[in-house]
C-alpha cells in the first residue's frame, strides 16, 4: 500500500505545527505556541513536546545553536499533500482519481478560477494521453 512509514505519518496536530511551519518559515516554540493560541489550539508545553516529537519522527529540523531553537518544516508541503492524497486513493477510492474528483466536486462547490484551472489540467491530461 502507498503512503507514509507509520512513524512520519503526521498526526492531525502535527499537521496544524506543519501548516505553521509552512506558513511562516522557521520558527521557535513560542512563535508555533503563539499562532496556534490564536486559532484555539495548544498549551506551550504541548506544542514543545509535539516539535520534540516530530523532530523525532524526521518531520522537522531542529537548529540547536541559539538559546531558543528553532524549528523547521523537514517535508514539505506538496509532498505530504500528495503523500496523503495517494494514501487516501488508495484506500477510501480504490485507486479511482475519478471517483476521488467526482466525489470532491459534487459535495463541494469550486470557485470559477478553480473551475478553470481544473478544465486546463484536464485539457492537459487529455493532451498527453493523445487520440
Amino acid at each position: 500500500m502507498t503512503g507514509f512509514k507509520t512513524s512520519s505519518r503526521p498526526t492531525e496536530a502535527e499537521l496544524e505545527i506543519l501548516q505553521v511551519l509552512w506558513e511562516h518559515g522557521a520558527c521557535t516554540v513560542r512563535d508555533v505556541h503563539d499562532v496556534l493560541h490564536r486559532r484555539g489550539g495548544t498549551g506551550y508545553t504541548t506544542a514543545l513536546k509535539m516539535l520534540q516529537i516530530m523532530f523525532d519522527k524526521g518531520l522537522a529540523t531542529r537548529d540547536e545553536s541559539q538559546r531558543a531553537h528553532v524549528y523547521r518544516a523537514a517535508v514539505s508541503k506538496e509532498r505530504t499533500q500528495k503523500r496523503f492524497l495517494s494514501d487516501m486513493l488508495q484506500r477510501v477510492f480504490d485507486g479511482s482519481p475519478s471517483r476521488l474528483v467526482l466525489q470532491a466536486l459534487g459535495d463541494h462547490k469550486a470557485s470559477r478560477e478553480e473551475l478553470r484551472e481544473i478544465r486546463a489540467l484536464l485539457n492537459k491530461l487529455d493532451k498527453d494521453h493523445g487520440p
